[in-house]
């Protein structure tokens, strides 16, 4: 571009001038005075079709001339931003290139259930609705991890949350730190006192929290009513019961089971993991499962009419069936043996003791 304004006099047959027309560059035949203030532009374009356009002074001073098409561009920007450009671009983009970008650039070596879990059952499912309880062992929070920076490099996670018990908070932070460069804060009462009246849940868009703490606090929990997440993960997801009351017939939801209703109403994909989802009673867990699909298992459950049909809702893999990339068990074999044995003799209990201190 031309510092300096054009002016009607530096415009020369020949030239190549760019914002005349707007579709761009034309060749300059000649320019032609009407009067002192008013000219008229004769040119080619690149098609080969003449035109002819009357402008003024203030329009030819908008004007500038074009580069030669083999004349090299100056690399005179900076180098830091253009690198910092080109990442930027690398990573937008990484996701078209590599299906598995996150393990590639997380400190995890996944195993094969692993990656099944989030290439196969995660992130095909758009909104994500699903109960990932494969046993104890099996890595849930490598596939969270693996999950929220899939979505986040492909920038399709920009707000965030995740629920845990208190105890497990610090080790979600650090593992998403550590080993997938994911830098979520862990919520406490002084980032309340910070947002002065705001709410809190708005002004940080990664976050991990208390179960209890949230869901304890009606001033939290209207707070979070009214902000919406891209993804809401949820650990130790069991603690969200519900009970059908035995005289009335209502359900009788837990305070952790309404934190988990609200975050299913306001989050675009929603993941409960616990590797304890079923407690024995079919009917609290399909009030369990509502968390998921409310219309899929709404009413009260009843014996020979229900089933809890969790297809394309859960999956749960026993530690028998996770495996090596060699195919070798994971876990060693879980054996169970009955062992007989004998009661020892009866003793006679008719004596009896004495108390102590006499």
């Amino acid at each position: 571009m031309n510092e300096a304004a054009m002016t009607p006099a530096a415009l020369r047959a020949g030239q190549r001038i760019r914002g005349l027309l707007s579709d761009g560059a034309v060749t300059l035949i000649a320019i032609d005075a009407i009067d002192a203030a008013l000219f008229e532009i004769f040119y080619r374009d690149d098609s080969g079709r003449s035109g002819a356009r009357t402008v003024t002074d203030a329009d030819i001073a908008r004007l500038e001339l074009a580069r030669d098409y083999d004349e090299a561009p100056p690399f005179d920007g900076d180098p830091d931003e253009f690198q910092l450009a080109a990442e930027a671009l690398r990573i937008k983009y990484a996701a078209l290139y590599d299906p598995m970008a996150a393990v590639n650039s997380s400190e995890v070596d996944p195993l094969p259930h692993q990656i099944r879990a989030v290439y196969e059952d995660l992130l095909p499912r758009i909104p994500l609705r699903f109960l990932l309880a494969d046993d104890p062992g099996a890595g849930k929070t490598i596939m969270a991890g693996l999950y929220l920076k899939e979505l986040i490099m492909r920038s399709d996670c920009e707000r965030a949350v995740i629920i845990a018990p208190g105890g497990l908070v610090e080790q979600w932070r650090e593992e998403l730190s550590q080993k997938f460069d994911l830098h979520f804060e862990v919520f406490n009462r002084q980032m309340v006192d910070d947002a002065e009246g705001r709410n809190v849940f708005d002004q940080h868009p990664y976050l991990i929290v208390r179960m209890d703490q949230v869901s304890r606090s009606e001033d939290l929990m209207e707070q979070l009513s009214d902000v919406t997440w891209d993804v809401a993960i949820v650990d130790e997801a069991h603690r969200m019961s519900a009970h059908y009351s035995s005289w009335a017939g209502e359900v009788d939801e837990t305070k952790r089971f309404r934190l988990g209703r609200l975050l299913s109403e306001t989050a675009h994909n929603f993941l409960l993991m616990t590797a304890t989802p079923h407690a024995g009673k079919e009917e609290d867990f399909q009030l369990f499962m509502s968390l998921l699909d409310r219309d899929r298992f709404e009413g009260q459950f009843r014996q020979g009419v229900h089933r809890a049909d969790t297809r394309g809702l859960m999956r749960r893999m026993v530690k028998e069936d996770l495996l090596t990339f060699e195919g070798k068990p994971l876990f060693p074999e879980r054996r169970a043996y009955t062992v007989e044995y004998d009661l020892s003799p009866a003793r006679n209990l008719s004596r009896r003791m004495r108390p102590v201190g006499v």
